[in-house]
């Protein structure tokens, strides 16, 4: 009998203990995003092409911003540097169909999908939440929709994403191997708004 692999998202162990979160403060895993990083000219055409097959005007060229297409993101990462992460979406056939739009042009595109999950952080008091462990300056006025930053959030490296234009939605993006590690945290951030263990 052969073995089979299982796919299992970082975060199955917690669920029970997510679940249990009071309405002021959630804490939900969005397993099994697509991910792929890409490093392309935004100005180029191989750029231009990358925009093409993400369904996007054109990729980010300001840092600490992210581009919401209708199937895909496209986070900046640096001037030539992008995460596209996207629901519902083949990492492989997206790296595939980004490869090939590109590969003339020059530029790469490799799926990296099992290297991080998305945690998304929800409620009134998630701003005050993530600032106990991000020296950011999370304010709505300043961390826009459209934002998309690299920072540490306790000790883990996380990409933080503004859902809402009130503070009270993230997505945070955090290496799986950090997962466990960031629920917990967000857990014990989360105690004095009534969650108790």
């Amino acid at each position: 009998m052969a073995d089979t692999l299982i796919r299992r998202s970082p975060l199955q162990a917690w669920t029970s203990r997510l679940s249990q979160l009071p309405e002021s403060v959630s804490i939900t895993e969005e397993p099994f995003v697509t991910m792929v990083d890409l490093w392309v000219d935004p100005a180029g055409p191989a750029g231009t092409s990358a925009a093409a097959v993400l369904g996007i005007t054109a990729l980010p060229t300001t840092p600490g911003t992210v581009v919401e297409g209708s199937e895909s993101s496209v986070i900046w990462f640096g001037p030539e540097e992008f995460l596209v992460t996207g629901a519902g979406l083949d990492g492989e056939s997206l790296e595939t169909r980004l490869r090939e739009a590109i590969s003339e042009q020059g530029g790469a595109a490799v799926d990296v999908s099992a290297q991080r999950t998305v945690v998304r952080l929800r409620g009134e008091h998630a701003r005050a939440i993530l600032a106990k462990g991000c020296s950011l300056d999370l304010h709505p006025s300043v961390f826009t929709l459209g934002s998309a930053t690299q920072t540490m959030l306790g000790l883990a490296g996380v990409v933080l994403i503004p859902v809402t234009d009130d503070g009270t939605d993230y997505r945070i993006i955090v290496r799986s191997s950090f997962a466990g590690y960031l629920a917990d945290w967000l857990i014990d951030a989360s105690e004095e708004y009534g969650v108790r263990w």
